[in-house]
């Protein structure tokens, strides 16, 4: 399979602003790349790359005053086959846990695990260890929270999202991360693509996506508490500890975001 993946972002600045990007296909998905999602800007500047501290490849520019529009168009090749899942999968104990893993089980800016911990152990403390017990959590998460982009809001955060039921796909993944990391479990956030291939129509309104994924087994596994089904085609750009690791735009100034288009599609 193959999948077509890209973006066109406008922007309107008052005055020149830096901006860092986290836009391009994470690095894992180099050998699958047919045609770079290269970062395009009009007007022409010049892009600084860099690597930031989860291993993510980013983007460093400064906005010159006025309209700017960044683009990418980009192909991937895909197994086409959907999520992993590995029934399985164990849990462990913490003092085996690797540790580059231990970063993932602490508290972040939108997962307030010291808020949620004796939540968390009331509703799943007597659920399985191991898969069974994510997989209970990304339950709870996906019926109790109300999906609507009305309700996307940037500070909102897990223990808010609780609060309030509803919230649109980060805020899903952000109170299942939550949870996991209070049942000892390490999570991590993962934005990226999440087209409607395998899905039936109608189709809703196309966006970057926000999931996650826990340590199990010996290794990470992908979890969707907005969709909680295996879906196909899941594209990574990056992963961090939260929302505020991986922002597809961070700007250093007043702005306005005129336009915003995003596709993920399959090409024969």
């Amino acid at each position: 399979m193959k999948i077509r993946v890209g973006y066109e972002l406008l922007y309107d600045f008052p005055q020149p602003t830096p901006v860092l990007l986290v836009v391009g296909m994470h690095f894992s998905r180099a050998s699958d790349v047919i045609i770079p999602d290269s970062l395009i800007t009009d007007p022409p500047v010049h892009i600084t790359p860099y690597r930031d501290s989860f291993g993510n490849w980013c983007s460093r520019i400064t906005a010159p005053a006025g309209r700017m529009r960044l683009t990418a168009d980009g192909l991937v090749r895909d197994t086409g086959l959907p999520d992993v899942i590995a029934a399985s999968a164990p849990q462990h104990p913490i003092e085996d846990l690797p540790a580059e893993t231990l970063n993932f089980l602490l508290g972040s800016r939108y997962c307030e695990t010291d808020a949620l911990t004796d939540i968390a152990w009331k509703l799943f403390e007597k659920t399985p260890t191991g898969w069974a017990r994510v997989q209970a959590i990304c339950d709870f998460v996906h019926n109790h929270i109300k999906f609507g982009y009305e309700h996307a809001r940037p500070t909102m955060t897990a223990l808010q999202a609780f609060n309030e039921g509803k919230g649109v796909c980060r805020d899903y993944a952000h109170l299942a991360i939550s949870f996991c990391r209070c049942m000892n479990i390490p999570a991590r956030y993962c934005t990226g693509y999440l087209g409607e291939i395998g899905m039936e129509p109608p189709y809703g309104p196309m966006d970057f996506a926000g999931w996650f994924e826990a340590y199990l087994g010996g290794r990470w596994y992908t979890f969707d508490a907005r969709n909680n089904i295996p879906r196909i085609g899941r594209v990574l750009i990056a992963m961090g500890r939260d929302a505020a690791d991986v922002p597809i735009a961070l700007t250093f100034g007043p702005n306005t975001l005129a336009g915003f288009k995003v596709w993920t599609d399959e090409v024969q």
